[in-house]
This record gives C-alpha cells, sequence and structure tokens, in this order.
C-alpha cells in the first residue's frame, strides 16, 4: 500500500478536481477502507452544485456517501470492536454518531447531534465533511475511505458483489419508508410517485411486504424505468403527462383510493401531494414525503384532517433497514442488479452526477463511481 491516496475532491460549486492526499495514520482504534463503489443519489446532486454551508462541509470535500469496500488496514481494537477481519467487504453506513447521546442509546444514531451536519459545525458524516478535518478521508469518491472507531457497517456475503452491494443505501432507504416508517403490509394498496431509485426501491419493499395492489407514477420520459418497476412487481404504471392520474388511481382501486401515497418525486413541486392527498382513502390513509419542499402555501389542511390522514417524513434509514436491505440482496429474489444502470471511475465524477440529475441524454437510475476504473471510459452498463 502507497503512502499517497488519489481522491475526486468538490471545490466550488459544481467543481471537481483530482487530489492527492497523504494516507491517514490509523492507530488501534481506526482502519482504512478500500474503495470499491461509490453510489451516488440525488442528495450528491443537489449538494454538488448548491454545498451546504455549515463549517463541517465547507472547503475540499470527498463526496460520496454510498460506499462499499474492503478492510485494508485497520488496528486490533477496531477489528474486535466490529468483528471484522482484514480482507472483509463491508457496506459503510454515513452516519458517523456519538453513541453516547439518548439517540445512539435507543439505536437511532442517524439522529444524533455528532452526525448532523446542518446544525452542528463539528459533525462528521461520510460524503459530507470536509477533508480539513482530522482523517482526510471521509468519502468514498477516493480510493480509500479512513474509518473512525464509531464508523458503522454491516457485512456483504460473498455472493453480494460489490457493485449489488453498492444499492444497500437507496434498498434500505426504501425499507425504511415503505416498512418500518409508513407501515406497509399485507394487502395494503400504494401508489408510489416518482420511479427512481429510491421509489423503486419502496417498490421492492412494499411487494416484498405482501402489499396487493402497486401502483408506479411518473411521465413519459420514464418509460425504461416503468418496464422494469413492471419486472420488479409493480401492478400499474401511470404517466402523469398522458393520463389523469387522480382518475386512474381511482379507476384502478374501484374508486375506493390507495392505503398509502409514497411521494419519491425531487423537487416536482406541491402537485404530487397534493395528488397523494386526493386520492388516498377516505379515511385514516398514509402520506409519505421527503423534504424537497420549502414552503407550501395553501396546504389543504380542512381535507388532511376531514379524511384523518396521517403524514409522516421520508429521513434516512436505520441498522435494520440495512441488515434488511443486505439479506435481500443475498436473497436474488428480485432482479435487483438492474438498479444499477451505469459506472464511472472517480476521475469522472463531475460527468457522473451531471448525468443522474438528467443534464445529459442518458437516463441514469444508480450510478456507481469506481476508483478501479480511473482513465477508462464509463457509461451505461451493457
Amino acid at each position: 500500500m502507497t503512502d499517497k491516496v488519489l481522491a475526486a475532491v468538490r471545490t466550488a460549486p459544481g467543481t471537481t478536481e483530482m487530489r492527492e492526499f497523504d494516507k491517514p495514520r490509523i492507530d488501534a482504534d481506526s482502519a482504512l477502507l478500500k474503495v470499491e463503489v461509490a453510489g451516488i443519489c440525488g442528495t450528491d446532486v443537489k449538494l454538488y452544485s448548491n454545498p451546504p454551508s455549515n463549517p463541517a462541509t465547507q472547503g475540499p470535500v470527498i463526496m460520496g456517501h454510498e460506499n462499499v469496500g474492503v478492510i485494508a488496514e485497520a488496528g486490533d481494537k477496531f477489528l474486535q470492536r466490529h468483528n471484522v477481519e482484514i480482507g472483509d467487504r463491508i457496506f459503510l453506513e454515513h452516519y458517523v454518531g456519538c453513541f453516547n447521546c439518548e439517540w445512539c442509546r435507543i439505536g437511532e444514531y442517524r439522529h444524533c447531534e455528532a452526525t448532523d451536519w446542518r446544525t452542528n459545525a463539528d459533525a462528521r458524516r461520510f460524503g459530507y465533511t470536509s477533508a480539513a478535518f482530522e482523517g482526510t478521508l471521509w468519502g468514498g469518491f477516493s480510493e480509500y475511505i479512513y474509518l473512525p472507531w464509531n464508523a458503522v457497517m454491516h457485512k456483504i456475503p460473498d455472493s453480494v458483489t460489490a457493485e449489488q452491494a453498492g444499492l444497500v443505501m437507496p434498498l434500505s432507504n426504501g425499507i425504511e419508508w415503505a416498512l418500518l416508517t409508513a407501515g406497509i403490509g399485507y394487502n395494503d394498496t400504494v401508489l408510489i410517485q416518482g420511479p427512481g431509485q429510491q421509489g423503486l426501491s419502496q417498490l421492492v419493499a412494499a411487494k416484498q411486504a405482501g402489499a396487493s395492489n402497486i401502483i408506479m407514477s411518473g411521465t413519459t420520459r420514464d418509460k425504461a424505468r416503468f418496464d422494469l418497476a413492471m419486472e420488479l412487481g409493480a401492478d400499474d404504471v401511470i404517466d402523469v403527462l398522458t393520463e389523469d392520474p387522480r382518475e386512474k388511481v381511482m379507476d384502478l382501486t374501484d374508486g375506493r383510493g390507495v392505503d398509502f401515497v409514497l411521494d419519491c418525486t425531487s423537487r416536482a413541486g406541491t402537485a404530487p401531494v397534493l395528488l397523494g392527498v386526493d386520492v388516498l382513502k377516505r379515511r385514516e390513509g398514509t402520506l409519505l414525503i421527503q423534504g424537497e419542499l420549502a414552503a407550501f402555501p395553501d396546504f389543504p389542511v380542512k381535507k388532511v384532517t376531514e379524511k384523518a390522514i396521517t403524514i409522516k417524513s421520508a429521513r434516512g434509514h436505520s441498522f435494520n433497514a440495512c441488515e434488511l436491505a443486505v439479506a435481500q440482496l443475498a436473497s436474488g429474489r428480485y432482479p435487483l442488479e438492474k438498479l444499477a444502470t451505469h459506472r464511472y471511475g472517480i476521475d469522472q465524477v463531475d460527468h457522473a452526477i451531471r448525468v443522474l440529475a438528467g443534464e445529459t441524454d442518458e437516463d441514469a437510475i444508480h450510478v456507481s463511481m469506481m476508483p478501479s476504473m480511473i482513465g477508462e471510459p464509463g457509461g451505461a452498463v451493457r
């Protein structure tokens, strides 16, 4: 192992440079992960063009928070604490909790102040933290990642490839949001809005839970994603640009409406939320929304209360959701590898993020960044 590490660094909004760093010093409580795959998601797209202003995320930042790799170097205490060995392949969560606060003590370290870059100027979170902090290598768009004692990881079985393991985070979000947060279960009816990696992951989770009627909505450009949604178990799809989505949902549910609406649209405005309120069943349906809307003038509170709708937020994932995602991949029950549509070397980070953002004519669902591909042409998986 050399003493230098190559990484793609966000140096300004929408700007990436390849830089070389000294390899961090590893003590008894830390480790070094050799990165195999770092996935890109919608959050990366947003934070690349508009980096947060918190001091914890300023300066040179190595992005990449969906990370898979093998333990390359580690101290004895680290190996014992995490029950891993040199050479083990693991999925690394991006949260770095304190493991002493009330949230960490009940296993909800995603809410820990120590990893909340929105409010804590000294926060640590993989893919978000400035390279100026001790450890330097805090993101997956790099040959290696520094692992402190409080890193959270999940062992990947030999039957799951590194690229497949790169899907653990979107799958764990789908499981967390659809099952553990929304509470979808046997014989439920579901509308999922947005056939991206999160929407398709929630589709698989809802199907696995026994939902009887799963409807996926999107736009005309989502034709290939609709086809994949049907292959993964959707019962029907709706093109909101060519069909009346409310009428179609009510027709598909015999006028009853759905039990759950999962809004996985990104920056699509208020229309998906309003549609969700309209098509939920008459009493006690559940609407799960993401946090893209900064404000919502004239929100239909009266209709929400009359229908006794429960609104829940989609935010992050738990340890259990990640373990379930790994098990889902290992089962081979669904062709989940089809979610991984594009791969690039980390020297192509800028282009890869723009592909996922829809700034090119390529339609990517999930993008895998691979240090091993440096210098090679990237693109759609053949």
